[in-house]
């Protein structure tokens, strides 16, 4: 807690003095690209990823250890009807992380991602937030710096995903409090929700708002009043990132709608991320444009578990060595432009 007694006041304090990128170091990333054996540009998207590696780690791109977190956390709003699955899935999906029987497991074997997963008081929802806050300022905090310790014991690009049954709806409040619109634009089907399910969400969202609406202003007001524990520790685990020279790819709908918290109280606060794909929720695609992002992926998945920043890590890693481990002109004897 900070000295004046608010849980927050050290975390508005931290988006008020975030660091900027190495421009020394990006500028050697792009010397060093010059002289490849390719054509200017040649590698497209690539390229930009490999100077967004040295800019926001301040060395050559490289990726050497890469990790996929994983917050999982339940939410009260289920009691309201909103997903054809019971809370207790959450802790079963946790369970089967843990032995290796996701889809998030497969992929991460496969481009050698560390994989860690933290389970968020599972038994202890958080509050219906169509009837009060989700969780108290202190709670909230506490949250975002247990986030914050996930980047502890070393790692060089940090994947954000998540699991909790309800989640979408939660995103879905947080980008109507943050955007306006309606809740029909941001209210999408999440892990089922259909017909009924989906109108009894849509209502959810829209109640749950303007319950709060006089608090909204606030970005960390609005995660703590319609977020959840996994979305607070997700914001927590990229501003740590950001403090420590470590880069982000975020994940899906329920990890971009954490991020959209730190870009509102900070426009530069996701310069350090990447978004790895633009899921299959409506919403999704807008929400991305809102923070002034591209994904890197559009597969159609909306699974969530950081299925899809660990797919794009994959190709974080091939820019990274593409740009060290390609010939230069000189080494390669090939004639570079007149």
């Amino acid at each position: 807690m900070s000295a004046s007694g608010l849980p927050f006041d050290d975390f508005r304090e931290l988006l008020r003095n975030l660091p900027g990128p190495d421009s020394a170091a990006l500028v050697a990333a792009r010397e060093r690209d010059s002289q490849l054996t390719k054509p200017p540009g040649a590698l497209g998207r690539l390229e930009e990823i490999a100077f967004w590696l040295a800019a926001w780690t301040g060395r050559p791109p490289a990726v050497t250890r890469p990790l996929v977190a994983i917050f999982a956390g339940n939410h009260g709003v289920t009691k309201q009807g909103i997903t054809p699955y019971p809370s207790t899935v959450t802790a079963q999906m946790v369970e089967n992380f843990a032995a290796g029987g996701a889809a998030i497991n497969q992929i991460c074997v496969t481009h050698d991602l560390g994989l860690k997963v933290f389970d968020l008081a599972l038994d202890y929802p958080t509050a219906d937030i169509t009837e009060e806050a989700a969780l108290s300022e202190r709670d909230c905090a506490a949250t975002m710096a247990f986030g914050m310790e996930a980047v502890a014991g070393g790692t060089d690009l940090l994947c954000i995903g998540e699991m909790g049954i309800g989640n979408t709806t939660i995103a879905a409040a947080i980008n109507l409090a943050l955007y306006g619109g309606t809740a029909e634009e941001w209210v999408g089907p999440g892990a089922g929700s259909e017909g009924e399910l989906l109108q009894r969400k849509i209502a959810v969202v829209k109640r749950a708002v303007e319950l709060h609406r006089a608090h909204l202003s606030d970005p960390l007001e609005v995660l703590r009043r319609l977020g959840g524990r996994e979305i607070a520790a997700m914001a927590g685990a990229i501003l740590a990132a950001r403090m420590q020279k470590i880069p982000v790819i975020i994940d899906g709908y329920v990890a971009t709608a954490a991020g959209a918290i730190l870009r509102a109280a900070n426009p530069s606060a996701l310069d350090h991320c990447l978004i790895g794909h633009v899921s299959g929720e409506p919403g999704h695609m807008k929400a991305i444009e809102k923070l002034g992002k591209t994904p890197l992926l559009a597969l159609g998945m909306r699974l969530g578990e950081g299925t899809g920043a660990a797919l794009a890590a994959g190709i974080v890693k091939a820019a990274a060595a593409c740009h060290s481990g390609m010939a230069t002109f000189v080494q390669a004897g090939v004639s570079n432009r007149s």
